[in-house]
């Protein structure tokens, strides 16, 4: 063979190697490129799964709590199911059943107009109860949920649960059943204390609701519709709800995990096992889940619990000052970077604010280290302090931040002693008049004076009134009435609810 054959079948198979070589990386590529090989392979039929993995909550347990990442495996979506079981599992037997049984009041309606009139009692003699008395008043029964919260029987439920009620059976997971006995109940938070007899009982440790975000993973547990250990599972949409209209101590968790009627009183817990808040209401417009609920949180459950052991009422903190949220108008007057925190409209002689050196047009914005969102807010966070506590607070004045520390007293029983009676100064209709707050436990603030030839007066309002509303939002307090006055301009229509004697009326101020 020539040399030039050679050379020409030479070139050949070299071409042929190269060719062979490139088809080879080729392929390689293509396969890479659509995850064939590895660990991490896309196999059909097979889609992601979020990785969960099992992590102690503490040296002594063992319960597993979700963490994020992306893994495509079936056994990994078998261990998420695992977890959220292992959680029920502990939530579930430390939530109980509550029915309770009364007498409806008998409505007004029914009450003879003749019933209290001395003049017919003496007429109709021994005949006059048989004729003009009510009729009895029907049984009603209710029921809810509550929480085990130690294991020697302390229960805690809403108020509104085993108001007004006569009985209260306890039905616990095993099926046993205890009558309860009340050990306090607090109205302004919807809380009530409940014992029964009995000793070590499953108990849901307190979690610290303070620690709660957006977004995380809650399961509520309780008794729907009188289905008993129910469970559904949700996140927690949105903390530090206030203005919901419901209590008088709002800082609400609110939840989209499904609450229904009868679930009053169960628990939301984290996917830790613990006890976060007090499930209490729901937003609805046809009386069922509607994808919004609200929760007592349980730090504040967890303080009224303990008030409620020892005092066999509820101790509050006291700081002595009016407040007001912050309008941006009033943001602007006051030179804030926002409208978050409390403005302070009056210091109370006498008060922990007032020996702190607390002055009215401060403006309070962080409270024990919590940021103040509003007033409602400082409110619940003063009211969960324990009297006599120091406090450290940082307040704007004059633009300018300070520290200032404040040893709370307890809120007094009557604060009309404290309460300003001096005139209502302002730019608006209501100018002119004096208020003065009324007893711990009732709405509305007393009208103590009105001036001659002013707005209020040729509108009707007297002393002695109450004003219940302004402009159909509810006055229960100084503080609220404070609030609602501050923001009315010089031009605006006043619509109060004044209640006079055992009447309410509607009255309008006009400027």
């Amino acid at each position: 063979m020539s040399q030039s054959q050679l050379s020409q079948r030479w070139n050949g198979q070299r071409i042929a190697i190269f060719t062979f070589i490139g088809i080879a990386l080729l392929i390689a590529g293509i396969c890479l490129g659509l995850g064939i090989a590895g660990e991490t392979s896309f196999l059909p039929g097979l889609s992601p799964q979020l990785k969960v993995t099992a992590t102690p909550v503490s040296d002594s347990s063992t319960h597993p709590v979700l963490t994020g990442g992306l893994s495509f495996g079936q056994q990994d979506a078998q261990t998420q199911s695992t977890n959220l079981i292992e959680v029920a599992k502990l939530a579930r037997p430390a939530v109980v059943n509550i029915s309770t049984t009364g007498t409806a009041k008998t409505p007004e309606s029914l009450r003879s107009p003749f019933f209290d009139d001395p003049f017919f009692r003496r007429f109709f003699g021994d005949e006059f109860e048989r004729r003009f008395e009510p009729p009895p008043s029907p049984r009603q029964e209710g029921g809810g949920s509550g929480v085990i919260v130690s294991d020697d029987g302390y229960i805690i439920t809403n108020n509104h649960v085993i108001e007004n009620s006569e009985a209260i059976q306890v039905l616990l997971s095993d099926k046993r059943t205890f009558t309860a006995e009340v050990i306090g109940t607090d109205p302004k938070t919807d809380l009530a204390l409940l014992k029964i007899d009995a000793n070590d009982l499953p108990v849901l440790s307190w979690g610290d609701s303070r620690q709660l975000q957006v977004g995380e993973i809650v399961m509520a547990v309780g008794n729907p519709f009188g289905l008993s250990q129910t469970v559904t599972m949700g996140i927690v949409s949105a903390v530090g709800r206030a203005n919901v209209g419901i209590v008088d101590y709002e800082d609400f968790i609110q939840t989209d995990a499904a609450i229904n009627p009868g679930n009053s009183g169960g628990a939301l817990v984290n996917l830790q096992g613990e006890l976060i808040g007090i499930n209490t209401a729901i937003f609805s417009r046809s009386g069922g889940y509607m994808g919004i609920g609200f929760a007592i949180p349980s730090n504040m459950a967890k303080s009224i619990q303990a008030s409620l052991i020892e005092h066999g009422n509820v101790v509050r903190g006291w700081l002595g000052v009016s407040i007001q949220d912050l309008t941006p108008d009033l943001q602007a007057q006051f030179d804030t970077p926002d409208t978050q925190g409390a403005l302070v409209s009056e210091v109370m002689e006498d008060s922990p604010a007032k020996k702190a050196g607390i002055q009215r047009g401060d403006i309070i914005r962080i409270y024990d280290s919590q940021t103040v969102a509003d007033t409602r807010h400082l409110r619940s966070l003063v009211a969960e302090s324990v009297p006599n506590s120091p406090v450290k607070l940082q307040v704007l004045r004059d633009g300018t931040p300070r520290e200032i520390d404040v040893t709370l007293s307890e809120m007094p029983k009557d604060l009309r002693a404290f309460a300003s009676t001096g005139e209502l100064r302002g730019n608006h209709a209501l100018a002119g008049i004096s208020v003065e707050s009324m007893p711990i436990g009732e709405r509305g603030v007393k009208v103590t004076k009105v001036e001659p030839e002013n707005a209020a007066t040729r509108a009707g309002i007297r002393e002695g009134d109450i004003i219940l509303e302004i402009n159909r939002e509810a006055v229960d307090n100084a503080d609220d009435f404070q609030r609602l006055t501050g923001e009315l301009g010089s031009k605006d229509r006043i619509l109060l609810l004044i209640q006079r004697g055992r009447s309410t009326i509607f009255l309008s101020v006009t400027p």
